[in-house]
């Protein structure tokens, strides 16, 4: 019996000396024997002992102990006798494989950003770093801000840290360490099928995702629409955040279809006002209006409270060179009579010297 005893340990150590050394550069499998704040520690069996530093350790992945993980080799034998490892590297090794084969395959993949900047989001797969630039974000997760406020793109980027975001790779480099997500490629598909089915003259609605001087953006499921200043209300609009507000539910009419985004109209979902109060006003008829806009061609006059018609320069008196400023004073109100009505172009033409 201690014969045979024998006979195992030497086989065992001849087992063993048949091992190939570690050497730098290596990928192995270990066990974790200790799990401590800085540093983890890694049985490799016949190869001996290894440390795998807490910044080698790779972002967000929790490891206890008795769990097999694989390690790559920086220093096969440190002053002290152990290993120097890696799980960074060694998942790099089998990460870049993995992203080229999934950019080749264009798959859609799912990522969760653990940090943003004000480019876009900072993403880690398969033990790479990457980017998801702003430019590459779905129309629900743009975060549209009026004069281009560097902060609060930013606060609207951090709330997207942590969340699950369906993507592709947009471009993948091991030689250049480069890997950037889309999010757009990865809806696209889909929005597409979805432009498919709309058209022109349909009613649709959507969640304002930003307001700006010259109109207001909506996220119709997942497509971006743009609705025009001059679109929002049948009034004379100055400022559209008077109308509406991020985060409104809305209703509105498409106007066109460009690409893969949307032109909207808000006012063309109810009757046009100006239609109905036209009716009132003839040409001939001698009216009372009340000024609302000055400019070197002529004035702008509000009729009602949907109707505004111009009196032209050459319609304010008899001498040329007449000034529009020395005429008339905002808010003013004066008679003027109706030369023209264009139901058309909805536009209607005044005179003030044939007033008089």
């Amino acid at each position: 019996m201690p014969k045979e005893s024998t006979k195992l340990t030497m086989d065992e150590l001849l087992a063993q000396s048949e091992l190939k050394q570690l050497e730098a550069g290596d990928v192995v499998e270990g066990t974790v024997t200790s799990v401590k704040k800085h540093e983890m520690w890694v049985d490799l069996g016949a190869r001996g002992v290894g440390v795998v530093m807490r910044r080698e350790i790779g972002h967000g992945q929790t490891l206890e102990e008795g769990a097999t993980i694989t390690v790559s080799v920086i220093d096969p034998e440190m002053d002290e006798g152990y290993a120097l490892l890696s799980m960074k590297r060694a998942a790099k090794d089998r990460g870049w494989d993995e992203l080229q084969r999934q950019h080749e395959a264009g798959e859609v993949i799912e990522i969760s950003p653990y940090d943003a900047n004000r480019g876009g989001l900072l993403v880690e797969l398969e033990g790479i770093r990457g980017f998801l630039p702003v430019s590459q974000l779905a129309a629900g997760h743009y975060p549209r801000v009026s004069g281009a406020d560097k902060d609060e793109i930013l606060q609207k980027l951090n709330a997207l840290v942590n969340q699950v975001l369906r993507v592709k790779i947009l471009d993948v480099s091991r030689k250049d360490n480069k890997l950037i997500f889309s999010e757009k490629e990865a809806v696209k598909g889909d929005m597409q099928n979805r432009l498919e089915n709309l058209k022109a003259g349909d009613d649709v609605e959507g969640v304002v995702t930003g307001v700006i001087d010259f109109g207001a953006f909506v996220n119709v499921d997942g497509i971006e629409g743009l609705i025009h200043i001059s679109e929002i209300s049948w009034e004379r609009v100055d400022d559209p955040r008077n109308y509406v507000k991020v985060g409104d539910t809305v209703k509105a009419k498409i106007i066109s279809i460009d690409k893969d985004r949307l032109s909207l109209s808000l006012k063309q979902t109810s009757e046009d006002p100006w239609l109905q109060d036209v009716k009132k006003f003839s040409k001939g008829d001698v009216v009372e209006g009340k000024i609302t806009r000055i400019t070197p061609f002529g004035a702008f006059v509000q009729l009602s409270p949907s109707v505004e018609a111009l009196v032209h320069v050459s319609e304010m008196g008899d001498d040329e060179g007449v000034d529009p400023e020395k005429i008339f004073q905002l808010n003013e109100k004066k008679q003027f009579k109706v030369l023209d009505i264009d139901t058309e172009h909805r536009k209607i033409a005044l005179s003030l010297k044939d007033a008089k």
